[in-house]
């Protein structure tokens, strides 16, 4: 039995993904399965830790990414990754490169380091949450938006959310409660592509990083954004960055949350580093 298990959806509608079932299917040493529906990658990956792979691989983005962490989760397999994906931020976190084969050598190297694994109530995340603007965008981003538009389709759904009334949420950490519009929890410093929106951050800590936003008005998030490009949202008078083991999210009203890229729950959501470690294939340099 081959030791790396690769995980893809080959039905997956994006063209790119196709092409890349069609060339990891021709990758050395490799054994393949097949999802067809969400929630599937999960699945396929626990089975897959009792058969006694030790290292299986998620071919995809985020959202793949984050299915097969919640079914290797509790065990020691290396989770490797072929980021193939519309979204792919935790493999820009780990400095994986976007070549398939380059990518492929370094799962084939097998070099590790242990990782920080979130917990969203029942649910584990390696990279970020959000609480209110972003998940609001991802569950009205269609499959069809993102195949004709890539990561655009989020900026498109963006600006018809941001026209709403925004909600209010309240963040619950260390003995403190504040108040915001828009809630990010970061494991990584990335945030929607190899941005630094968590500029203290490190996946090994054991913290989780908190910005909350207080506005959303267009000209906020404008400002917001120039800002983190900056380096400078955390000075805004208007945006709260801390570090913390454990945070509640809760609001009167109902709102989705996101983890990794995909809707999961809605409020009341806690936030807490867990104590288990996830074990992830890294380039040459980034094991510790």
């Amino acid at each position: 039995m081959q030791e790396i298990l690769v995980i893809l959806n080959p039905a997956a509608r994006s063209e790119r993904a196709k092409a890349a079932w069609r060339r990891i299917e021709k990758l050395p040493n490799c054994t393949m399965r097949a999802t067809t529906a969400p929630g599937d990658a999960q699945a396929v990956a626990a089975a897959a830790v009792k058969e006694g792979f030790k290292t299986i691989v998620a071919a995809g983005g985020d959202g793949t990414v984050n299915e097969v962490v919640n079914g290797i989760v509790g065990s020691d397999v290396a989770l490797g990754i072929l980021p193939v994906g519309t979204m792919n931020v935790f493999a820009a976190e780990l400095g994986l490169p976007g070549d398939l084969e380059e990518a492929w050598a370094i799962i084939r190297a097998g070099r590790t380091r242990r990782v920080d694994l979130v917990r969203a109530n029942q649910q584990y995340f390696v990279q970020l949450a959000g609480v209110g603007l972003d998940a609001q965008v991802v569950q009205a981003t269609s499959w069809e938006s993102k195949k004709n538009f890539g990561p655009l389709s989020y900026l498109i759904a963006a600006a018809q959310i941001a026209a709403r009334k925004p909600p209010r949420l309240f963040v619950e950490a260390d003995g403190q409660v504040r108040e915001g519009s828009f809630v990010l929890i970061g494991n990584g410093r990335y945030y929607g592509g190899p941005v630094a929106f968590f500029k203290d951050a490190l996946i090994d800590d054991g913290k989780l990083d908190v910005l909350i936003f207080k506005n959303l008005a267009y000209l906020d998030i404008a400002r917001y954004l120039a800002t983190v490009f900056m380096g400078k949202h955390t000075e805004q008078h208007d945006v709260e960055y801390f570090q913390t083991k454990k945070a509640t999210v809760r609001s009167d009203e109902e709102v989705p949350v996101e983890v990794d890229g995909e809707v999961v729950t809605k409020l009341p959501v806690t936030f807490r580093i867990s104590s288990r470690k996830l074990r992830v294939v890294v380039p040459v340099g980034r094991e510790k």
